[in-house]
């Protein structure tokens, strides 16, 4: 099982635990040297062709690309399995879990990683969550307040998403639902643990009565990796045997701005 990150080891850079300033270090001409790139510990569970389950922690950059793939769901999300209720911190690699789209899918990857609030140089997004009521998207959605972690994404049926793709819904980020009210931003007080998901292709399924989806890098053309960093995000994936077994979305990925403007009509 995956081991619980502690408050020290969420972020991380060669010289300590705190990001590197380019004026923290300088040369003897007086000219500062290169700034250390911001890093972040990643935990990986992953079932094995063995049907085993393996776990092991990367040290990787602090960038979105990396950070995406681990931070979706919050502690307390119920998931329905094969055998019943569990918790998103409580699910496994090889456990079954009931899709939308295609019903019961074994769960071959999770990821974890912890938003750290008020963390110097990361980006904004990694140090907050949303929360949403219950009941704020309708009945039992969510049963019950469900917090969501920076890269959760929404299923969304609306007039506009159709006329946009074709298709009768969308995957939006959480965070673009904030309104203050029902659904607002959380800053937490210490690190929080944050999870993913991942399946044999991108999947929709339901927490605590909210569609979401599973880990997809999204179009590969854009992730922007080359080298060794294109080697070390693979390394994240072990059930994944090269980039394109990504496969494609299920569905579109919009943002809430998208739909401004047929909202406003």
């Amino acid at each position: 099982m995956l081991t619980p990150l502690s408050a020290a080891a969420g972020l991380a850079a060669d010289f300590d635990t705190q990001p590197v300033h380019m004026d923290r270090f300088a040369r003897q001409d007086g000219r500062p040297l290169r700034s250390q790139p911001l890093m972040r510990k990643f935990e990986v569970a992953h079932l094995t062709p063995s049907g085993h389950i393996n776990d092991f922690t990367r040290i990787a950059p602090a960038i979105p690309v990396f950070e995406d793939a681990f931070a979706a769901f919050a502690r307390g999300g119920i998931v329905q399995t094969e055998t019943g209720p569990v918790a998103v911190e409580d699910l496994l690699p090889g456990d079954r879990v009931r899709t939308e789209d295609n019903g019961l899918q074994t769960l071959l990857w999770r990821g974890a990683v912890s938003v750290i609030p008020n963390a110097p140089n990361q980006s904004p997004a990694m140090g907050h969550l949303t929360r949403i009521s219950a009941d704020t998207l309708g009945y039992a959605r969510p049963t019950a307040d469900l917090v969501l972690g920076p890269s959760a994404r929404i299923f969304h049926r609306a007039p506009g998403v159709k006329l946009l793709t074709g298709r009768d819904g969308a995957f939006i980020p959480a965070r673009d639902f904030t309104d203050g009210v029902n659904v607002v931003e959380l800053t937490p007080m210490s690190p929080v643990q944050v999870f993913h998901l991942g399946f044999a292709r991108h999947e929709r399924l339901m927490i605590s009565g909210i569609e979401v989806e599973s880990y997809h890098p999204g179009p590969l053309h854009a992730l922007g990796l080359r080298g060794d960093l294109l080697a070390v995000f693979l390394s994240m994936f072990p059930h994944i045997p090269q980039l394109d077994a990504f496969d494609v979305l299920s569905h579109p990925r919009l943002r809430r701005a998208d739909l401004d403007l047929f909202d406003a009509a």
